[in-house]
């Protein structure tokens, strides 16, 4: 401690024994239990580190503290135009999520560390450069499916960037992606032509499946001439429990065929009189 440190220190505490107990209202200060002070005595860091949580005391006139607020805060990330590795534009925008580590460090080491709005400048631009440093190694198709592991990597990278500064990236997250529309209609084309292609597979094997299961029936139906009765009789059960005004009773043809047979000989026997006539 210089003379004249050491000066303005005695003064300072001749004032405060002089002005009590008034003195003590600016002396005793109070932090949060989710907040640290930092204290510069004449413009140097108080031995100690960080006061807090609770009450700490400071020289008037002589001390000045910072108070550090360790919970965690958020900020989104501006959408952020970038070229992939496949050579496509895509705009991407993410939200950070991050907390002060280390209170010094943060208000010894880097220039406005959190501004009014509780957002870190120093931690935002270097987010908005890594983000489009990652994109630029990253295939389109990584980053429409594997969101996740781009919010892992950009969350190590800021943490070991922001580590000096006692600033601790805890979580990263990709809000949104947006591609040019030339490029959504060409992917909804090449989207909607698989499907297709893909109900049409479908549909085939159905069919081919169908085939099968009806020669596996008709087989059956073969071997066993009651079943086929059977069938007839579920089918009029199934067609009488519905509201239909006009029913078809589909009659089969061994039921008809002696009948027909008749017919047939009857015909003839009319054909062979008439002849006999005509001689």
């Amino acid at each position: 401690m210089g003379c004249v440190e050491f000066a303005a220190t005695l003064g300072s505490v001749i004032l405060l024994i002089i002005t009590l107990p008034f003195s003590l209202f600016w002396c005793f200060k109070v932090v949060q239990e989710y907040e640290r002070a930092v204290i510069f005595r004449l413009g140097r860091l108080r031995k100690g580190g960080a006061r807090g949580p609770g009450i700490f005391f400071v020289l008037p006139c002589l001390d000045s503290y910072c108070k550090v607020d360790l919970r965690t805060v958020s900020f989104d990330v501006p959408p952020q135009e970038a070229l992939t590795k496949d050579s496509v534009t895509v705009t991407v925008d993410a939200v950070v999520y991050y907390r002060i580590q280390d209170p010094l460090n943060a208000v010894v080491k880097v220039t406005n560390y959190r501004t009014s709005t509780g957002i870190s400048n120093s931690t935002r631009l270097l987010a908005m450069t890594t983000l489009r440093n990652i994109l630029g190694t990253r295939n389109l198709a990584e980053i429409l499916s594997d969101r996740e592991a781009i919010s892992h990597a950009m969350q190590a990278s800021l943490d070991v960037a922001t580590d000096p500064w006692g600033v601790k990236v805890e979580r990263v997250e990709i809000k949104d992606v947006s591609l040019p529309q030339q490029l959504q209609r060409a992917m909804a084309a090449e989207a909607e032509a698989s499907r297709e292609a893909r109900a049409k597979v479908i549909a085939a094997e159905g069919e081919m499946k169908a085939s099968r299961a009806l020669k596996e029936a008709s087989d059956v139906i073969n071997e066993s001439p009651a079943a086929l009765q059977l069938r007839y009789l579920q089918t009029l059960n199934n067609i009488s429990a519905e509201k239909n005004s006009t029913i078809i009773f589909p009659v089969p043809i061994d039921l008809i065929s002696y009948f027909i047979e008749i017919k047939k000989a009857h015909s003839q026997a009319n054909s062979s009189n008439s002849h006999s006539q005509i001689i």
